[in-house]
């Protein structure tokens, strides 16, 4: 392997870094954001919070600016292995696109191959990429299934996620120990047998 290659940075981590214009775009909303609630933006703690806020929020929505097809087939291989592949405890952080809350957790993620793998760390890239965009978490879990599906054409894949939502914690009914779990599965995982062997694979 190139290992100046290797440390090449990649567009996704690229994409993690604010633009200056957008920034300077979004500053003077927050600004006054802040002030209609009733601070005052020209107190020394807020000063230069409304461009902090525009660059953390670029950081936690840079999903957007990449396709995460291009992450799994950065790193495709042919292989004759037809056992189960899994990637369990994938820590994940995103924005719920109803409040604008973060809800955060784990994705657990198994797919069976069909001639083609991925490097496992491309599959974590597909949980962080698709997360890191307005979100809800049904559709966050279709979207990771169906992303390794279309990319790699595997017998089946399914996609589990537990996390914990700030909108139902901080407001609203205010569980503080709530926990949300969505599934997804395609393929051989439509038998039921597949899918307890993934559960309990998982220990669940």
């Amino acid at each position: 392997m190139d290992m100046n290659e290797d440390l090449q940075i990649k567009p996704w981590d690229l994409a993690k870094y604010p633009s200056k214009e957008l920034t300077e775009k979004l500053a003077p909303l927050y600004a006054e954001a802040i002030s209609l609630i009733g601070e005052d933006v020209n107190r020394e703690g807020l000063m230069k919070t409304p461009e902090r806020v525009a660059k953390a929020m670029q950081f936690m929505t840079y999903g957007y600016k990449i396709n995460p097809r291009d992450i799994l087939e950065s790193a495709v291989f042919e292989e004759e292995y037809k056992q189960m592949v899994i990637v369990k405890d994938i820590d994940f952080y995103s924005l719920c696109e109803h409040h604008l809350l973060p809800f955060f957790g784990k994705a657990h993620v198994a797919y069976i191959p069909n001639k083609k793998i991925t490097g496992l760390s491309k599959i974590a890239r597909v949980v962080e990429i698709l997360s890191r965009r307005l979100q809800i978490q049904e559709r966050l879990t279709t979207q990771i299934k169906d992303c390794i599906q279309e990319t790699l054409d595997p017998l089946g894949v399914m996609v589990v996620i537990e996390a914990q939502h700030m909108c139902m914690q901080m407001r609203g009914v205010e569980k503080m120990h709530s926990i949300t779990t969505t599934s997804d599965f395609t393929g051989i995982f439509n038998t039921s047998k597949t899918r307890e062997e993934f559960m309990n694979l998982l220990g669940r």
